[in-house]
């Protein structure tokens, strides 16, 4: 298969054409046309849809640029902070049945920027803030969004601060997610801790819950569905909590051993760094959680409360971002510059293991009493399934921090390369070229041409 990386000087030039092939070796994988877009000079962190055509992207040189996703033309750059962004997400204003949709940005500059992406200018401005922003949660249903750092802080729609809450958290509130009955999750540290926010005016943040069951610091923390949210921990614990009283519905911890096979070897294997066991990221449709655990992938059922499909060596390096195509399919990015395709299938053989080396256990309960609840080997678990690579989206020569979808329009991904790259189907694009090209023939040459 036809590859480049970025780094050498010819494969550098190959990658900058606008539109490149990468070939068909890979039938299962559609992201066969490529096109790098620049107008970032620093690493790139975020991508944000605003609507069926146009995202959003920011990062490290404090620059939000508007692209579309069909053309790949940048439309929109916009200056105003003056460090590196830290969180960007959409905030929609209803006005007679016509939504708008402006981007909220937060920034190292310690201030917060209200831009709109269709003029390009900076509707608000929020400054000299005590600290840095590191997250933002939008809650249209109450036309409030909250940002989170060293305190947590709601706002209106029109930039106007309504309540705030200060933390004793060393590193701040690090992830936000909306519960049901006007609560609020946050991750610190190793807590979460539950907001009240009051419908009534004037709004109030009240603490009602502090949760403790985490043993390390939590990496990640998102929403399932109506009734339940997930929390993630560095030393590989995934929480499913009840959104409504809180409590835990389903504790999996990933722990690791030397398998048999390891253990009568002459080289011992040493224990895995903790990297190699923090939960990096979590997404989910409803029905299913990915997690990215170290550079693993590892798929687990809502319903059965069990891990269902697998992969511990999907990648090099750390997995930063994941997501669910369909209830078989998925993705994935990571450190090591790669965007990689997945789909779920059965193990050749029931009693082969899936990959050599550690294994992945799990056990269920609190974390309290985690000693005293039975581990499972994951090859040992019934109906286990194995993650087949169907494809390997090669480009960027820096780690890949996250991607967005658009569906059949293609695939967006930003790296630490200080460029993105839209991954399209190629047949879909050769069929659109083609269409265009017999609308220009049946136009005619323009006026005067004769």
């Amino acid at each position: 298969m036809f590859r480049w990386m970025l780094g050498g000087r010819d494969a550098q030039r190959a990658v900058e054409n606008s539109v490149l092939c990468i070939g068909e070796e890979q039938p299962k994988n559609w992201f066969t046309e490529l096109q790098v877009l620049k107008g970032h000079f620093d690493i790139v962190r975020f991508l944000v849809q605003i609507d069926d055509f146009r995202f959003a992207s920011a990062g490290d040189d404090g620059l939000v640029l508007v692209w579309n996703i069909e053309t790949g033309e940048k439309l929109l750059e916009m200056r105003g902070h003056s460090q590196q962004i830290t969180a960007m997400a959409t905030l929609t204003r209803f006005s007679r049945d016509n939504p708008h949709t402006s981007l909220v940005t937060a920034s190292s500059d310690r201030s917060l920027s209200l831009w709109d992406p269709d003029t390009g200018n900076r509707v608000q401005t929020i400054s000299d803030l005590q600290s840095s922003v590191k997250c933002l949660l939008v809650l249209e249903r109450l036309s409030v969004w909250l940002s989170g750092g060293a305190e947590l802080c709601v706002w209106n729609i029109d930039f106007q601060l309504q309540c705030q809450q200060q933390n004793q958290s060393d590193t701040g509130i690090t992830a936000l997610v909306e519960l049901p009955k006007n609560c609020i999750a946050a991750a610190m540290d190793k807590e979460i801790v539950i907001y009240r926010l009051t419908a009534e005016l004037p709004l109030t943040l009240v603490q009602v819950r502090c949760l403790l069951d985490h043993q390390d610091n939590i990496r990640t923390l998102i929403p399932i569905n109506d009734g339940l949210f997930a929390s993630g921990s560095h030393v590989g614990e995934l929480i499913l909590w009840e959104a409504s009283d809180w409590k835990i519905l389903a504790y999996e911890h990933i722990l690791w051993e030397e398998s048999q096979a390891d253990s009568q070897s002459e080289i011992r294997l040493g224990s895995p760094k903790p990297c190699e066991m923090s939960i990096q990221h979590l997404t989910t449709n409803g029905t299913l959680i990915l997690a990215a655990v170290g550079s693993g992938l590892y798929v687990y059922s809502v319903l059965t409360k069990t891990v269902v499909a697998y992969r511990r060596a999907a990648h090099d390096s750390n997995i930063l971002h994941t997501m669910l195509l369909s209830d078989s399919e998925l993705m994935s990015c990571s450190e090591d510059g790669s965007v990689r395709m997945w789909e779920i299938q059965d193990l050749p053989l029931p009693a082969e293991a899936a990959s050599p080396g550690f294994f992945g256990l799990w056990s269920f309960g609190r974390s309290s009493k985690q000693a005293e609840l039975p581990s499972r080997k994951i090859t040992e678990v019934p109906n286990i399934r194995t993650l087949e690579l169907t494809g390997d989206l090669i480009g960027h020569s820096g780690a890949v921090q996250m991607f967005l979808s658009f569906a059949g329009r293609g695939v967006v991904t930003c790296s630490t390369d200080h460029l993105m790259i839209l991954w399209k189907n190629a047949e879909r694009q050769s069929h659109l070229r083609s269409l265009e090209l017999f609308r220009r023939l049946e136009a005619g040459p323009p006026a005067g041409d004769w």
